[in-house]
């Protein structure tokens, strides 16, 4: 009898032993969740902690469905990383750049940003509610305090990614560990590193007497340009080109820069090269080419006037984002052809397949290139 007893004790103890341990394991798995952000065991945690490109400290969504840009440079970004989260445009598209983007996502809605204006369209970005906003391009004081502004006035958590030209591997690799898209992000950030590393080394290896001088004409009548430093004329500086727009830099609202100039200015620096604004664009390339006022000029007498290829995205600035990578190529090989020696008509179609999701004809990089081309 005292056996038997004994043996329900022991029973009974164990019992309570049990049921204590997991009064006490469901209380100190709810602090944990409310201290750190995780979930219970077995569940997807909700949200994790990230430092971004400009070392600030974000809580941001485990799973990312929708992503917003401030600004076309991020947007662009996306699109060519992961098009299927894109929440919307900065902008309407024009019937130029709808041709190169995929039909489905031609009709995402034009939400503003916060750039050059604020167009940002605060009500319908909260209606679709992006779980991040991206801000990339500058990583200065100034970007920062607008981040933090927008997070606070949209509770949307605003992570930012450096736009610098040379970090643009650096952004795809960031941006793919975000988006958990992180084997198309290394694809494409070796893309990136492989064109810049290649145009630096050659570059380097220049003679400086080889350099060509370059003018930049921006505007409906080429008289608009930005120096050389200008986040705007990054291409030009780094495929080894002289910028001879001999005037200050202007950031101006929102990093637009361009600065007016005389075609008397034009006339005393007489560039060997002038890259103009495409016609899509509403550049001043046809201008350049017929106005008598021009005809003086070095660049026209020896008809080295190009106008930058544009569609979806201009190659070499407006928005300055990867599009700006394919423009590296076409930039070196149209000034030094001897030392880049690319077939340009593959390479573009290679770019676009890779970052446009668009398989480009001959025709079509043909015609990209009208006006674009040396003989």
């Amino acid at each position: 009898m005292f056996k038997h007893f004994t043996c329900k004790l022991v029973s009974l103890l164990l019992a309570i032993l049990i049921l204590t341990a997991a009064l006490v394991g469901c209380g100190s798995q709810g602090s944990g969740q409310k201290a750190t952000g995780q979930a219970p065991a077995g569940q997807a945690a909700a949200n994790r902690t990230i430092v971004d490109m400009a070392g600030r400290h974000i809580t941001v969504p485990v799973e990312i469905k929708k992503v917003f840009a401030t600004s076309p440079v991020g947007t662009i970004l996306v699109y060519t990383l992961a098009p299927e989260k894109l929440a919307g445009w900065n902008y309407e598209l024009n019937e130029v750049e709808k041709k190169f983007i995929l039909p489905e996502y031609q009709k995402l809605p034009n939400l503003g940003g916060w750039y050059a204006k604020n167009t940002a369209n605060i009500e319908e970005i909260l209606r679709i509610h992006p779980e991040v906003i991206l801000s990339m391009g500058y990583m200065d004081n100034t970007a920062r305090s607008q981040a933090d502004q927008i997070q606070e006035q949209l509770k949307i958590p605003v992570v930012m990614v450096d736009g610098e030209l040379t970090k643009l591997d650096q952004a795809y690799e960031f941006l793919g560990d975000l988006l958990g898209e992180k084997q198309r992000a290394k694809e494409l950030a070796a893309y990136c590193r492989d064109t810049i590393n290649e145009a630096a080394a050659k570059v380097k290896a220049m003679p400086a007497d080889r350099k060509v001088r370059v003018y930049y004409a921006e505007g409906p009548t080429g008289l608009q340009t930005d120096p050389a430093s200008s986040q705007h004329t990054q291409v030009l500086d780094f495929v080894g080109g002289i910028n001879v727009a001999a005037i200050p830099p202007q950031r101006g609202p929102g990093g637009m820069g361009m600065s007016s100039v005389s075609l008397e200015q034009v006339l005393s620096w007489d560039p060997d090269v002038i890259l103009s604004w495409n016609v899509a664009q509403g550049g001043a390339y046809e201008i350049i080419l017929k106005d008598p006022k021009w005809q003086n000029l070095r660049a026209v007498k020896s008809h080295r006037v190009y106008q930058v290829p544009h569609g979806p995205f201009n190659w070499f600035d407006r928005p300055p984002s990867v599009n700006r990578i394919i423009g590296v190529k076409w930039l070196a090989n149209l000034l030094y052809p001897d030392v880049f020696n690319y077939d340009l008509v593959a390479t573009v179609k290679d770019f676009y397949a890779r970052f446009y999701h668009y398989n480009l004809s001959d025709q079509e990089a043909d015609t990209l290139l009208a006006g674009a081309r040396g003989k």
